[in-house]
């Protein structure tokens, strides 16, 4: 009963057959050869226009190389304050753009108020040298906290960030969890929303290790070629990155395969609101679910064979943890098997 992560899920089948049907001969390295033409192709007709990729090893690196990519000196990234480039990298963002700071803007269920991300923006954008000055806003789709943001609250961001002119990221290490959510298309959440640049995951959802860094107007930010390469991330092999992304694409594997995990995560929240000894925490919306229960059950599932992890309760969290509860965070994933939800039901009931 593996709910700690879909980091911990292996990779696809497909995309192993993949790898391993292009380890052999010689091809054109660092984006150079067929395949990585046309596995960007297939990132345009994805996103329904032309835009530029950045093939990378981790969401970290390509959320970093995106801020990089806004940086200004004494700039400033707007985030929610629990988003992971704030809690969970290690101050990737500050290195690789030398300096740029993360301000944490609050807001329910893992994404940002407007009317708070608006007043953060302006409280430095009046030119005041020794405050420093603001250079994009970054969301994450879905959030940390399970949660999706509507095509109408991404379109409130991106008009904060026009009013601004600032640019709109969105971290989408689970991109597709978030689209099938939706049920929306790929350009409606990102080019018609108003997003800039997008961190396009693939590990989380059955890939080996298969990130992107998309740009989607390839006009701007031309010097990301430039901050790829320097900060290590332009790999000499790319066909294993293409190779991955060609399978993930093909006859939409990628959203299967996120549908199946969000299936699997509401299948695990209808459990635990049919359990007497746990309640959801609020309503999950992708691939992750979150549960209060007593910390005695905690460890008794533990103990038992269900991998979970405890969650800090979020500052603006509503509902009421007593004492001797905890907030437990699990998630599933496209190797998630009805099987073990149902599993993890029976310990529960």
């Amino acid at each position: 009963m593996q709910f700690s992560s879909d980091n911990w899920a292996g990779a696809h089948k497909a995309i192993s057959a993949a790898l391993a049907s292009r380890a052999g001969g010689f091809v054109g390295a660092y984006g150079s050869s067929e395949l990585d033409r046309t596995v960007s192709e297939q990132f345009n007709t994805v996103f329904g226009r032309k835009v530029a990729v950045c093939f990378v090893g981790t969401g970290t690196a390509a959320n970093a190389l995106a801020m990089t990519a806004c940086n200004l000196a004494g700039g400033m990234v707007f985030a929610h304050s629990h988003s992971h480039v704030i809690e969970d990298e290690c101050g990737a963002v500050e290195h690789f753009t030398g300096g740029a700071r993360l301000h944490g803007v609050g807001g329910g269920f893992g994404k940002m108020d407007p009317d708070l991300l608006e007043k953060a923006i302006s409280k430095y954008a009046s030119g005041f040298v020794h405050g420093g000055r603001p250079m994009a806003v970054t969301i994450t789709q879905a959030s940390e906290a399970g949660t999706v943001y509507s095509l109408a609250e991404i379109a409130v961001i991106s008009a904060i960030c026009r009013k601004h002119r600032l640019p709109l990221h969105m971290d989408g290490a689970r991109f597709a969890n978030a689209l099938v959510s939706l049920g929306a298309s790929a350009a409606q959440m990102t080019v018609e929303a108003g997003v800039d640049l997008v961190s396009f995951g693939g590990t989380k959802n059955g890939c080996w290790c298969a990130e992107a860094l998309v740009v989607l107007d390839p006009k701007r930010f031309a010097d990301l070629p430039y901050i790829q390469k320097r900060a290590a991330q332009l790999f000499s092999k790319t066909r294993f990155i293409a190779s991955q992304f060609d399978a993930y694409f093909k006859d939409g594997l990628w959203l299967e395969l996120a549908a199946h995990a969000n299936a699997m995560a509401a299948r695990l929240a209808g459990h635990t609101h049919a359990s007497p000894h746990m309640r959801l925490a609020w309503q999950p919306q992708a691939n992750e679910v979150f549960v209060v229960m007593k910390e005695r059950m905690a460890n008794s599932l533990l103990a038992k064979g269900a991998a979970f992890y405890p969650w800090t309760v979020p500052d603006n969290y509503l509902g009421q943890i007593t004492a001797g509860e905890t907030l437990n965070r699990f998630v599933t994933s496209f190797a998630t098997t009805k099987a073990e939800v149902d599993a993890f039901g029976k310990l529960t009931a």
